[in-house]
């Protein structure tokens, strides 16, 4: 069954509306959303609608842990702390409300799906080693680990057979017997690889091929939309530059 794992969407709707209309063009079965549906972008109750009607399967991010009143605004740089209270004011108390509900990991179809790490989801860290890498898979009770959060597509993979840990960005990956993963899908609506272009996955559960797919989409009307809300500008001019 081909399933989408998508998250870090941050109110970007151009992004997102591109990559659903590409899910359903290459015949997704299934979405996951892997959180940060909100935050940065000019229409986050739109983006929330959206992942809504595709899947039951949201988990929370750090912008909605923020948003829902659960984490701090110190946590946040001046730019995001001032999106996170913009959309404080954009989101419903329905909204808000589903945002509050949202659980921190999942499992799915025999995977597991979380925002941040396995070994400490609440704390929000960042996948960017080896050394957390084998932090978080050491707590996966399943083959594969699907996350976001740093908005840099990049896969971690423990050979139990060959007891080596190693990384790899490419865009293709097929997972074997003896093999356990940690994924990170990118980003939808904020890469910061430098690449502008969406980002999200795809999981065939029945061979294990992993891809992530990369997608050109109206990076110009996103950013004007920000500044249109009156965000701030940096928000707008990092979507074009993929940082």
């Amino acid at each position: 069954m081909l399933n989408a794992v998508f998250g870090d969407i941050h109110g970007n709707l151009d992004a997102l509306e591109t990559c659903v209309a590409h899910m359903k063009e290459i015949g997704v079965e299934y979405y996951v959303c892997l959180g940060d549906v909100v935050g940065y972008g000019a229409q986050p109750a739109e983006c929330l609608a959206l992942v809504r009607e595709l899947t039951k399967h949201i988990i929370a991010g750090n912008h909605e842990y923020a948003v829902c009143g659960k984490m701090g605004l110190e946590f946040f740089n001046a730019y995001a702390k001032e999106a996170i209270e913009w959309t404080q004011n954009q989101l419903s108390e329905d909204d808000l409300e589903f945002i509050r509900r949202m659980p921190l990991l999942e499992q799915v179809n025999g995977y597991t799906i979380a925002h941040s790490t396995l070994h400490a989801p609440e704390a929000f860290g960042y996948i960017e080693t080896l050394y957390s890498a084998h932090m978080s898979l050491s707590f996966l009770e399943d083959q594969v680990c699907f996350v976001g959060h740093s908005h840099v597509p990049i896969t971690f993979v423990l050979d139990q057979e060959q007891r080596t840990l190693t990384y790899t960005v490419d865009e293709e990956i097929t997972l074997g017997p003896s093999h356990k993963a940690l994924v990170n899908v990118g980003s939808v609506g904020q890469p910061r690889d430098e690449n502008p272009k969406a980002s999200y996955a795809t999981y065939d559960t029945e061979t294990g091929d992993v891809k992530i797919h990369r997608l050109e989409y109206d990076v110009q009307t996103a950013a004007q939309k920000i500044r249109d809300a009156g965000l701030p500008e940096v928000l707008s001019s990092r979507l074009v530059m993929g940082r």
